[in-house]
């Protein structure tokens, strides 16, 4: 039987130490582990490599999704697509001979073959959408949002965690426009990218795709968007790094390595420059000149898959997330049964203020509420007692501050939640 064995050499014993201790880290920090304890997802070997989001991690999900939508709101379509296509689709766009062994095909009871597949990616979608109608250079560029469900068949020996799935949910964008507008469109989405991964408290690094050895296209069509994806990059003032044959089969692409906060990297955002696409879908829009012209493609990620992503975020927050995405935001605790109604009215308060508050009145000592609730993780602790029930005020505990208590007046208290939330304050 063969075996494999892995060995690491460092040059210095401090070298070794940060390695084992960013090992004993990740451990912790694993999302599979982290995720149960905190009730955010599951899994069940009826639907291999697909996510149960409890309540509680689907609040999250949402959070990610509306800050994605609210950041689209100006300059932006967000559209809806078909989740089934006939394989004449992924013939045309090139991914039936390139990609046809990752699809899920679905067989078509009359022809009697594996004519069908569910999409593993958006894009030839959004290029029917745009080819059904007549576009003006005025229109243009044309960001075309979604956030469909995808799939992909992904050996089961891949299958990891929320990181490695075979159903997942995209935020993808597909950008028309003339090849004039590439490198201003650039700046613009590195600028949302970056600025993106920022509110999470993640950094990230910069690398060029050139051509892969397997690819659609000739020489000619590859040199230009190179040359004008490179062109764009080099604009931003972005430091970058080239990565010979990491291009999408499809065109060049710029690719965004996230740090987490114990410095393992992970591929999120891209951006992607597509000739072939237009050329294969007869994509046009109508210029200046009141002729017929060919625009080009940007294809879009920034956090890329949502399950993925929310894997990399318990990670790097190892559990304990910023106040705005945290699912439970406040646990109101109080005393004694004596205190349930006081505290009730600050549950309620808080619900109408858009907090994610929870009222614990379960039939259990302070300590033992207190315990759970620090548990859970949950940012904010409000303890309400005799005195801050005839007060108006709330004892607060907050996440990493031990038993220490401030106490201050409830709308005092409610008044900085808001401010916290709206901000999408990484601080506490």
């Amino acid at each position: 039987m063969l075996q494999r064995i892995y060995g690491t050499a460092w040059f210095k014993k401090d070298e070794l130490d940060a390695y084992l201790h960013r090992l004993e880290e990740a451990k912790k920090r694993d999302h599979r582990r982290v995720g149960r304890e905190l009730d955010l997802f599951l899994f069940h070997h009826w639907a291999p490599g697909a996510v149960f989001w409890t309540s509680r991690g689907t609040t999250m999900v949402n959070e990610i999704h509306g800050y994605l939508q609210e950041l689209q709101r100006d300059g932006y379509h967000e559209v809806k697509t078909p989740l089934m296509y006939n394989k004449g689709l992924w013939e045309q766009s090139g991914h039936w001979g390139k990609y046809k062994e990752n699809m899920f095909l679905v067989l078509d009871n009359e022809t009697g073959e594996h004519d069908f597949s569910l999409k593993p990616m958006n894009c030839p979608s959004h290029y029917l959408m745009y080819g059904a109608g007549k576009h003006s250079y005025r229109e243009l560029p044309l960001r075309m949002a979604t956030f469909d469900v995808l799939h992909r068949n992904e050996l089961s020996g891949a299958l990891s965690g929320l990181t490695r799935v075979r159903q997942f949910q995209q935020d993808d964008c597909h950008i028309f426009l003339m090849e004039s507008q590439i490198a201003e469109e650039v700046q613009r989405l590195a600028d949302f990218i970056m600025g993106y991964y920022r509110t999470f408290g993640l950094s990230a690094v910069v690398k060029f795709g050139t051509r892969p050895g397997v690819r659609i296209g000739d020489d000619a069509m590859w040199d230009r968007a190179e040359a004008g994806l490179r062109a764009a990059l080099d604009a931003t003032g972005l430091p970058y790094e080239t990565n010979p044959g990491d291009g999408a089969f499809y065109g060049p692409k710029i690719d965004f390595h996230v740090s987490d906060s114990i410095g393992r990297t992970w591929q999120l955002g891209t951006i992607q420059l597509d000739y072939a696409a237009p050329e294969r879908f007869n994509l046009i829009y109508v210029g200046e000149d009141n002729t017929e012209h060919r625009p080009v493609v940007i294809h879009r990620a920034v956090a890329g898959s949502f399950e993925r992503f929310m894997g990399i975020l318990i990670e790097h927050f190892a559990g304990a997330f910023p106040l705005w995405l945290s699912p439970e935001q406040v646990r109101v605790l109080p005393i004694s049964d004596a205190q349930n109604d006081a505290a009730g009215t600050l549950h309620q308060k808080l619900r109408e203020a858009g907090v994610r508050s929870h009222l614990d009145d379960r039939n259990q000592t302070l300590n033992y509420k207190i315990r759970d609730g620090e548990t859970m993780k949950v940012p904010y602790l409000a303890v309400i007692g005799g005195r801050e029930a005839d007060g108006g005020t709330v004892a607060v505990r907050t996440r990493g501050t031990g038993t220490k208590q401030n106490i201050i007046s409830q709308a005092d208290f409610i008044a900085n939640l808001k401010e916290r939330i709206t901000t999408r304050s990484l601080e506490l």
